[in-house]
């Protein structure tokens, strides 16, 4: 990336993660020694300070947004597997033909078998670290789902004013919006990487008819308190 200066505009600026929540602020940039950003350095809420490279973050004027890694491996790993499996398929097809030495095919099949097993590897890993990000949203979403339900409860008695109700109803509605998309892509993630493992070990055939019931993108809906409430007071609030 070539200097731009824009950049030193979002120094001290909040970063925004996908989903428009904020997850730290820009404290400074490394620079390489002829002059371009090499690297941001970036204070997250939790008061985590990390060095970050230019790739994990997407500027446009002092908006900064940290691009989730989550999304991305999967995707990488989703193209790289079948892309493996077929290569090694390939090469089989090769030795059956004779247009291979034994020796050569099975050098060649060796070296695929072990990336194919790191690339197994490494889903299940991503997997497990994707459910527990989806767990994570769950208990955001049952928390905000009963902080909603206790806001209609103090409002409907009087304690809580108008004004106070409609700003705090709005605020955890765009949050338990965000929250739940953020699970969607996440579902749909785990998804594709579960699918991709399996098509490899079922083959061709199979593939295509299991992937059909998997992947599927997984229905969410709003947990039931708050959307009963949100409609039943719709009038009401005047919202």
């Amino acid at each position: 990336m070539s200097q731009n200066p824009n950049l030193f505009l979002s120094v001290g600026k909040p970063v925004k993660d996908e989903y428009g929540r904020v997850v730290g602020k820009i404290a400074s940039f490394a620079m390489t020694p002829n002059g371009k950003f090499d690297a941001v350095f970036v204070e997250f809420s939790g008061g985590q300070f990390t060095k970050q490279p230019m790739e994990q973050l997407k500027f446009n004027g002092s908006e900064v947004t940290f691009i989730s890694t989550t999304k991305s491996h999967s995707s990488v790993l989703c193209d790289q597997i079948p892309l493996i499996w077929r290569k090694d398929q390939a090469l089989k097809d090769l030795s059956e033909k004779k247009k291979i030495s034994t020796e050569m095919y099975l050098e060649i099949h060796s070296s695929f078998d072990s990336v194919m097993n790191q690339l197994k590897k490494d889903a299940q890993v991503l997997s497990d670290e994707i459910s527990d990000q989806i767990a994570t949203c769950d208990d955001e979403i049952k928390a905000m789902s009963y902080a909603l339900l206790n806001l209609e409860i103090e409002h409907e008695i009087g304690k809580i004013d108008d004004e106070a109700y409609r700003t705090a109803f709005a605020m955890l509605q765009d949050n338990l919006k965000r929250t739940s998309q953020e699970k969607i892509e996440l579902e749909t993630a785990r998804n594709k990487l579960s699918n991709t493992l399996l098509g490899d070990v079922l083959g061709p055939v199979q593939k295509t008819k299991t992937s059909v019931d998997l992947s599927i993108e997984p229905k969410h809906e709003l947990p039931e308190p708050p959307v009963v409430v949100y409609v039943k007071e719709i009038g009401k609030a005047g919202i």
